[in-house]
């Protein structure tokens, strides 16, 4: 015989507070739609019931709907103005709304109520690191540590915040007590690892990237950056898969997305007969340095090889052997049995440092370009094109690029040598302004397209340049190029302390910042090889 229940059933409320106190009891179950519901209920009843309206709020935010959350809060601060609680959801919710600003005002009032209000703190530094205010982001995460020291979060926002001051050091000691205090928080071995590859321990940074991996094994921006840690250090064979988390759809700023197409991604099968469609990925050097696989592919018994690219590269890339068609407009292309990124051949083609495809030229100028340049690079002398400046819209280009022509001044003091700007977009007008005592050609504004510059790379003795396509182009058409590589975020594909290219051999000369900021120096060094090259 089963005993019946000694527990009475709940009374169903009657009034607002026992619709709130409802609404409570649904929100902790993770019942939202009915929470909801109960503070509504508990509104008709009471119109001015401040927890009802707060509490909605959060239910609402909670939903996704915080428009009208922000209508809850704004109503409940109404009928309760001095309450920091709902101040600080207010905050929460407007910074939700992409309004930091709002929020930061928010918080701050929060605080003014409770000034030991933690959780303000540290949000009030979320939203001030989002306004680029890292300085004031990191007083209010310090003050939250002095009224709760041991939340790993707060020390690994402060982490952060002293990471975006240049502070790399104290970061990584964050992010390090951060991880004491919860060793299972991938997001702290991830910034743990990206402080000690920039501080230049490469082996504690690849230690901790994988430590996220662990924790978190589908984190593709720890697998993007240890992909690019393994191509630095030339381990090519363990990098490569790694390096397929730059397009994965749970990356946060995923810079190419894989096209939707109606054939699948190759992933290695044999090709024999068949048709591949190389979809265009970040940069134009890019292109234009892993087009050298497309003679690779062919010699695998690809029948049909298509390139799609941005119009800027479509002559340019017509040249390149084992290339069927070249298509600037991705509606246009027919179908195929597979596409591919190009920056995945190597993955798939099993390239390690030893075996890249590294036979120069493999690109050439189209014989209309070099007689249509002539006449502009007919100055007797050593004829040298530069570029000192890459897109901005580059993420590292605070780093790549020169902060002006005028650095580049020493190259001058070289007899016999003249200079030719390749310059396109930043550093266009210094080019048409320079100094009457540093003459310099403005070759830039005329270019059309990297045909064009291949075209004027071609009768050039030798070009210098930060990190940008024209390096690429030069290297691919076997061209002497003297490239200038930051201290900081240097690109993988420049490997580590290396001189020269096994992707541009006997092309490239690579010229590195000896520390960071360091471009005098540099450009000292390649001044002094230029006079030792012109003679």
């Amino acid at each position: 015989m089963v005993a019946k229940s000694l527990v009475s059933p709940l009374e169903p409320p009657t009034d607002a507070e026992g619709f709130c106190n409802q609404g409570a009891l649904c929100k902790g179950l993770g019942r939202l739609g009915e929470a909801a519901a109960s503070y509504r209920r508990a509104l008709e009843i009471e119109p001015d019931c401040f927890p009802a309206h707060n509490n909605l709020g959060n239910v609402l935010l909670s939903l996704g709907r915080a428009g009208r959350a922000e209508a809850c809060f704004r109503r409940a601060l109404e009928i309760r103005p001095d309450c920091a609680r709902a101040h600080y959801n207010l905050g929460n919710c407007l910074k939700d709304l992409g309004r930091p600003g709002a929020a930061e005002t928010a918080y701050r009032r929060a605080l003014e109520i409770e000034p030991d209000y933690a959780l303000a703190c540290i949000n009030l530094g979320n939203a001030l690191q989002e306004l680029g205010r890292p300085g004031e982001a990191e007083a209010g995460y310090r003050h939250a540590l002095t009224i709760e020291p041991h939340v790993a979060e707060t020390h690994y926002n402060l982490g952060n915040a002293l990471k975006a001051l240049g502070r790399l050091p104290e970061s990584a000691s964050c992010y390090r007590r951060a991880l004491e205090l919860k060793p299972e928080l991938a997001e702290a071995h991830y910034n743990l690892a990206n402080a000690l590859r920039d501080l230049g321990r490469p082996d504690e940074a690849e230690a901790c990237y994988r430590a996220a991996l662990h924790c978190k094994p589908r984190y593709p921006e720890a697998g993007c950056n240890l992909g690019q840690l393994l191509l630095a250090a030339g381990r090519y064979a363990e990098a490569w898969p790694h390096y397929e988390s730059r397009y994965d759809a749970n990356l946060e700023q995923r810079a190419v997305a894989p096209p939707n197409l109606p054939y699948p991604q190759w992933q290695g099968e044999p090709l024999s007969g068949k048709s591949l469609a190389i979809w265009p990925e970040q940069g134009f050097g890019d292109y234009v340095h892993f087009v050298r696989y497309a003679a690779a592919l062919k010699e695998r018994g690809l029948s049909r090889l298509t390139l799609v690219c941005l119009p800027p590269l479509k002559a340019l890339l017509e040249t390149a052997a084992g290339v069927d068609e070249v298509l600037t407009d991705p509606a246009a292309v027919s179908p195929h049995d597979y596409w591919s990124f190009p920056l995945s051949l190597p993955l798939r083609l099993g390239s390690t440092l030893d075996t890249v495809p590294a036979s120069l030229p493999y690109l050439r100028p189209l014989p209309i370009r070099l007689a249509r340049w002539r006449a502009s690079l007919a100055k007797q002398g050593f004829k040298v094109g530069l570029v000192w400046k890459g897109a901005a819209v580059h993420q590292n280009d605070g780093d790549r690029s020169l902060p002006c022509l005028a650095l580049l001044a020493p190259l001058w003091s070289v007899p016999g040598a003249s200079f030719f700007s390749l310059q396109k977009g930043q550093g266009e007008e210094e080019a048409r302004q320079a100094p009457k005592d540093r003459p310099i050609a403005h070759l830039g504004s005329q270019i059309k397209d990297f045909a064009d510059t291949a075209a004027i790379v071609a009768q050039l003795d030798l070009v210098i340049c930060v990190d940008t396509a024209v390096a690429h182009v030069a290297g691919a058409l076997n061209k002497r190029c003297w490239l200038l590589l930051p201290h900081r975020h240097t690109d993988w594909r420049w490997l580590w302390e290396r001189e020269d290219s096994p992707w541009y051999p006997g092309a490239l000369r690579l010229f590195r910042q000896s520390a960071e900021g360091g471009w005098a120096e540099v450009i000292e060094r390649v001044a002094r090889a230029l006079q030792e090259t012109v003679g």
